[in-house]
C-alpha cells in the first residue's frame, strides 16, 4: 500500500464519526464567514445608511451570536477531534502490538525496546499530526473558498493577488521534499537511539554499578544525545525556516495588497465595508497558506515515519498497520474469554527429528538435534555454556523459528510449535523470568480465573509457601518492576507457579540452578516426582541433582548432541560428559 492508500484506510475508520467531525470542522470554519460578512454591512452602514436594511443594533446582535455559536461548536468540535485521535493512536498501536505478539517470541522485537517504544509513541504521534493537518487543511481550504467568492465580486484583480502567495509556498516546499525526508528520518534515528539505551540503562543499573561502569555509560549516553540534538536542530531549523518562509511571503503580500486597497478607497472603488471585509479574510489566506506548506511537509515526513513503522511488522503486508478492528475508549471490552482446551490428546510422546536453526548474526546455533520426550519422563539437556541448550528449548517451542528439522505430538505433525507449545499443552520459565509490576497472585496468574484453578498446589509445588507466608500482605505483595522487591530465586519460584497452576502436559525448565540453591531446587523436583500423574519434564541444568533423577540425559557440544542416555552409561563413554560432571562436583 502506498502512504496516500494507508492514510485513507485510517480516516474510513469509524467513518460515521469522521463524517460529523468534518461538518463539524467546516460549521466552524464557516461561521467565520459570519463575522467579516457582517463587519462590512456595520461599517457600511455606519458610512451610509442606505445599502443595509438591517438596524446597527441587529447587526452587532447577529455579530455576537455567531461568536457564541463559533465557541459552542469549537468545544463539541474540541471534544470529539480528541476522541477521534485516540481511537486512531489505539487502532495503529493495536494493530502493532498483535503483530508483534504474532512474532516468535524470542525475535519479537527487531530493535530494542526502548527503541520501539519511540516508534510507537513517536512515529504513531506522526501519523496523527498529518491527519490533525488534513482537517486543518480541507477547513482552511472551505473558509479560504468562501472568502474568496465574496472577495472576487468586490474586486477579482485583487483577490487573484491575495491567493498568489500559495503558488510560491507550494513549489518552495516541493523543492525542499528530499532535505526535509533525510532530516527527519535522522532525527527520529537518533532520538530512536537515545531511547532505546535509555531502557537497557534502566535494565541494567546493578550491572553498571557492580563493574563501575557509570562514567563510561554517561560518556556513551552523552555522544548519543549529541547526535540526536544536531539532527533535532537540523529537523526543527528546516521546519521552522520553510515555516518563516511561508508565513513571511504571505504576511509581506498582505502588507503589499493594504496598500494597494488604501489606493483603491481614494480613487473611491473600495467602501468602508469593503475594506474591513479584505483586512478580515486577508489573515485566511495566509492561513491557507501555511496549511498548504504544512500539509506538504507533512506528507514527506509521513512516509518516513510509516516506513518505520512498518519495520515492526517484520514482513507482514503493510495494511496490517491499518487494519480495522474494535478500539475501546468509552466503554470496556468484552470479557476475555476463557482459556481454550487443550487442541491436542494428552502427550504420550513428542518427538523432534533434525532440529535446525542458525541465528543470522553469527551463523551459529544448533545442527541435526533429535530429541524424545516420553510421558512421565525427566529428560535432561546438559553442556557448556553455549553449547546450545537455550537454543535448543526455544527452537522446540517456537520461540524461534526452526530451519529445519520436525516436530511430533503423538505422531501428529506439528507445522507451526508456537501455537502448540503453550498452555495447556507445554509451559516454560526461562533463565531470566519476567514478572510485572502487580501483584505476587496476579503475576502466577496472568488473567487466569482463580476459581478455575488449584493456586495453593501450585504455590506449594513452587516451594513458595513459606516466601508468601512471610509476607505481610500475601499474594496481594507488589513485586514492583520486574520483581525487584523479591529475590532472585523469588522470582524463580513464582514463575514456576506460574507455570504448575495451568497444569500442562509439559513442563520446560530452563537452567533453575542460576537463581535457587541446591536444597530449595531438590525440594522442588521431589514434589514434582511425588505428584500422582508425574508431568512430562524436559529441564537444562548442569546440577548434578537434576542429573541424577533424569530418565535420559542429552549432552550438547557446539549446538550438537554429543552424547545421549543415562548418567552411569555417559560416565563411563562420554568424555564431555566427564568434564562437565567433575567440574560441578556438588
Amino acid at each position: 500500500m502506498t502512504t496516500w492508500q494507508m492514510v485513507w484506510r485510517l480516516l474510513r475508520y469509524r467513518s460515521g464519526f469522521l463524517s460529523l467531525l468534518l461538518l463539524g470542522s467546516l460549521a466552524l470554519y464557516g461561521l467565520t464567514v459570519v463575522p467579516g460578512v457582517l463587519a462590512r454591512a456595520i461599517f457600511n452602514r455606519l458610512t451610509d445608511p442606505t445599502p443595509v436594511r438591517l438596524g446597527l443594533w441587529t447587526l452587532v446582535t447577529l455579530f455576537i451570536a455567531a461568536a457564541v455559536a463559533r465557541q459552542l461548536i469549537y468545544c463539541l468540535f474540541s471534544l470529539g477531534s480528541t476522541v477521534h485521535r485516540h481511537l486512531l493512536v489505539g487502532l495503529l498501536r493495536s494493530n502493532l502490538l498483535e503483530q508483534l505478539f504474532q512474532q516468535p517470541g524470542a525475535q519479537a522485537l527487531p530493535y530494542s525496546s526502548g527503541e520501539a517504544i519511540s516508534r510507537f509513541r513517536d512515529d504513531v504521534g506522526s501519523v496523527l499530526s498529518f491527519i490533525g493537518s488534513g482537517f486543518h487543511l480541507v477547513s482552511s481550504a472551505f473558509q479560504a473558498t468562501i472568502a474568496a467568492i465574496l472577495m472576487l465580486r468586490i474586486d477579482p484583480l485583487l483577490t487573484v493577488v491575495v491567493f498568489a502567495p500559495l503558488v510560491l509556498v507550494t513549489v518552495l516546499i516541493n523543492q525542499s521534499r528530499q532535505r526535509i525526508v533525510q532530516y527527519r528520518t535522522a532525527n527520529q534515528v537518533a532520538t530512536g537511539r537515545v531511547v532505546g539505551a535509555l531502557g537497557e540503562l534502566f535494565g541494567a543499573v546493578q550491572a553498571i554499578k557492580v563493574a563501575n561502569a557509570e562514567p563510561h555509560v554517561i560518556n556513551y549516553l552523552h555522544k548519543l544525545n549529541t547526535v540526536r540534538r544536531q539532527a533535532a536542530i537540523k529537523d526543527r531549523m528546516l521546519g521552522e525556516l520553510l515555516d518563516a518562509l511561508s508565513g513571511n511571503i504571505a504576511e509581506l503580500g498582505a502588507g503589499l495588497i493594504l496598500l494597494f486597497m488604501a489606493q483603491q478607497m481614494r480613487a473611491g472603488h473600495f467602501t468602508v465595508g469593503d475594506f474591513a471585509l479584505f483586512v478580515f479574510f486577508l489573515p485566511w489566506a495566509s492561513n491557507l497558506t501555511n496549511a498548504v506548506g504544512w500539509m506538504l511537509a507533512s506528507q514527506r515526513q509521513l512516509g518516513v515515519s510509516f516506513d518505520r513503522l512498518h519495520v515492526l511488522l517484520q514482513g507482514a503486508p503493510a495494511e496490517t498497520l491499518v487494519r480495522h478492528r474494535p478500539v475501546y475508549l468509552t466503554s470496556e471490552p468484552p470479557p476475555l474469554s476463557p482459556p481454550a482446551p487443550a487442541s491436542l490428546p494428552p502427550l504420550a510422546t513428542c518427538v523432534a527429528t533434525g532440529l535446525t536453526y542458525y541465528y543470522p548474526e553469527t551463523k551459529r546455533g544448533i545442527r541435526e538435534i533429535n530429541l524424545h520426550l516420553q510421558r512421565g519422563s525427566f529428560t535432561v539437556v546438559t553442556g557448556r555454556v553455549g553449547s546450545g541448550k537455550t537454543t535448543l528449548l526455544r527452537v522446540l517451542l517456537g520461540l524461534l523459528p526452526k530451519d529445519a528439522g520436525a516436530i511430533r505430538w503423538n505422531g501428529e505433525l506439528i507445522a507451526d510449535p508456537a501455537t502448540v507449545f503453550i498452555p495447556p499443552q507445554t509451559a516454560y520459565t526461562g533463565q531470566a523470568p519476567r514478572l510485572f509490576s502487580d501483584s505476587l497472585r496476579n503475576n502466577i496468574l496472568l488473567g487466569l480465573p482463580s476459581i478455575q484453578v488449584d493456586l495453593t498446589s501450585a504455590i506449594h509445588q513452587a516451594v513458595l509457601e513459606q516466601d508468601v507466608a512471610q509476607m505481610p500482605e500475601g499474594l496481594a505483595t507488589l513485586v514492583g518492576p520486574r520483581g525487584v522487591r523479591l529475590s532472585g530465586g523469588q522470582v524463580q519460584r513464582t514463575a514456576d507457579a506460574r507455570m504448575f497452576v495451568r497444569t500442562p502436559e509439559l513442563l520446560v525448565f530452563d537452567d533453575l540452578s542460576s537463581a535457587l540453591d541446591v536444597e530449595t531446587e531438590q525440594l522442588l523436583w521431589a514434589r514434582l516426582f511425588m505428584a500422582e500423574d508425574r508431568p512430562t519434564c524436559l529441564v537444562v541444568s548442569h546440577r548434578p541433582d537434576a542429573r541424577r533423577r533424569a530418565d535420559h540425559i542429552v549432552v550438547l557440544k557446539d549446538g550438537q548432541v554429543e552424547d545421549e542416555g543415562k548418567l552411569e552409561e555417559l560416565l563411563a563413554r562420554c568424555t564431555e560428559m566427564q568434564q562437565l560432571w567433575y567440574s560441578h562436583p556438588v
